[in-house]
């Protein structure tokens, strides 16, 4: 099968990262198939440069499928911004995605051991965990019911305790060695659940993933699918949230210019605090003045009206507690003390005395 951007590729084999190879991602595509109508969400959370994802979208429909990437890599990242529809750059345990919003999901995830500074975690009794369980874990709450799992994961790293996560999680679940065996990889294909599976479903399934872990189950990847083709769910309609926690500023200025947001609306919401007050159209009563006083909308300097005396007033409202105790003797005799409180709102004007040669002068005076 050709796929249109392997050309787009880069040479980004370093620092642990091993992209899918062009015949195994041809391979796979053969197994999937695209619903006539609706719109679809896939989501890579190891994107690399996006190229995988991009090959997926195209085989699927573009127009109507949405491609999500998280990287952490930088480089990949950006470049993974050309090909696909919205890209993360940063850690994919550091995001907020919603849960169960993607149709499909495509995992190719970092190799290797979990480790903290004692050594690597883990224990005899449930296997080794590795990166590929923590981020199998965290993927697999965003998948649809439904939804397909293309999961790409060194053979050996299934064991007992990996295999029995799929056999939980997934339905019609395929297993096959990589196209090109070049990092000793397993694909598995599988179907979100939308209840448990029977004991005889789960046993054949972890059968099945132990014999690859071993290395007994050499088969590869069948270049073209011979059985019922895989179909993704459309997407939920629910409030779509993807974004990472923390946000750098290119990602922020890129975000703000390609979506929109409420930057060219900020001076008709926020501009008006610059702008002086209007006059009343009738003079105030005092009670009016009073009631401005409190809740600062008077402030500034005041003067008599003889000239006098001068103020540099402003005028605020707070809450405080009223406290009400209420003792009370009941039938027995026992005294009892009931104690309310409540809310109360009480305004405060303070004002600076400002008046020449006035022996208050610079004092405060405070009205409650």
């Amino acid at each position: 099968m050709a796929l249109i951007f392997q050309r787009l590729a880069r040479n980004f084999v370093k620092n642990g990262y091993f992209p899918t190879d062009a015949e195994t991602i041809g391979r796979v595509l053969s197994m999937l198939e695209a619903r006539e109508t609706g719109t679809m969400r896939i989501l890579d959370p190891c994107a690399g440069e996006g190229v995988a994802l991009a090959e997926c979208k195209h085989h699927l429909g573009p127009a109507h499928v949405e491609a999500f990437g998280v990287e952490f890599e930088s480089e990949r990242a950006w470049h993974a911004k050309q090909l696909l529809d919205r890209v993360i750059y940063g850690d994919f345990q550091e995001t907020i995605i919603t849960p169960r919003s993607f149709g499909l999901i495509w995992l190719n995830p970092p190799y290797g051991d979990l480790v903290s500074d004692q050594g690597a975690t883990g224990d005899s009794s449930n296997g080794r965990q590795r990166l590929e369980k923590l981020f199998y874990e965290q993927a697999i709450r965003l998948l649809q019911p439904d939804g397909i799992l293309v999961l790409i994961v060194p053979h050996y790293s299934l064991d007992r305790e990996f295999a029995g996560w799929i056999a939980k999680h997934l339905d019609h679940v395929a297993v096959y060695r990589d196209a090109e065996a070049t990092y000793k990889q397993a694909v598995v294909v599988g179907v979100r659940r939308r209840s448990p599976g029977r004991a005889a479903e789960l046993r054949e399934i972890r059968d099945a993933l132990a014999l690859i872990c071993s290395g007994e189950n050499t088969e590869p990847l069948p270049m073209n699918w011979p059985g019922d083709p895989y179909r993704a769910p459309d997407a939920v309609n629910t409030q779509f949230r993807f974004h990472a926690v923390k946000v750098d500023a290119a990602q922020l200025r890129e975000d703000i210019t390609r979506f929109p947001c409420l930057w060219p609306q900020f001076d008709l919401h926020l501009g008006a605090v610059d702008k002086t007050h209007r006059p009343p159209l009738r003079a105030l009563s005092r009670w009016h003045l009073a009631l401005s006083l409190a809740a600062g909308q008077v402030s500034g300097v005041v003067r008599s009206n003889d000239g006098g005396r001068v103020y540099v007033i402003k005028g605020d409202t707070f809450k405080k507690k009223k406290v009400t105790t209420v003792i009370e003797e009941t039938e027995s005799g026992a005294i009892t003390e009931i104690r309310t409180t409540t809310d109360v709102f009480a305004p405060s004007i303070r004002a600076l005395d400002f008046t020449p040669g006035s022996p208050m002068f610079g004092k405060a005076l405070v009205i409650q």
